[in-house]
């Protein structure tokens, strides 16, 4: 049986500012399909980005946020995780493009992680694995 996530949903600020993070992370990304959808009243602009296989749906708020939620110690999502094959690379387009950086992680023989910010704080987790070992790659104990 087969098993992936085929998408993340996430309500965004600026539609634009999030295509722009997006693409920067991963240039490959291409806008599958868009428009604006009627919700009780109120109409948001929609679309999807990523590729054949995967994709990000974004959605552009269109109330105002509470603000209210912590990350890590309020219910909802902390981070949004995607594996790559070059960290190092997504690292650096991301920071020329004056993205911040997120938690700090610690050095791993299997796999190499970095977490990013969007405009809107949201945070995404980069991680290339080094090893084709299951066992390796999912050490937690090191």
């Amino acid at each position: 049986m087969t098993c992936y996530m085929e998408h993340a949903n996430i309500t965004v600020e600026n539609l634009d500012e999030a295509i722009r993070f997006f693409t920067t992370a991963f240039p490959h990304f291409k806008v599958r399909g868009q428009g604006e959808s009627d919700q009780g009243g109120w109409k948001k602009r929609w679309l999807h980005l990523g590729t054949d296989e995967t994709y990000v749906a974004l959605e552009e708020v269109s109330l105002e946020p509470e603000g209210t939620r912590r990350p890590y110690r309020d219910p909802g999502i902390n981070h949004v995780g995607f594996v790559v094959d070059d960290v190092d690379a997504v690292i650096e387009r991301l920071g020329e493009a004056g993205y911040k950086t997120g938690i700090g992680v610690e050095p791993h023989p299997h796999r190499k992680r970095a977490y990013f910010h969007d405009r809107d704080g949201n945070e995404y987790e980069f991680v290339e694995y080094l090893s084709a070992d299951p066992a390796e790659r999912n050490d937690y104990s090191l």
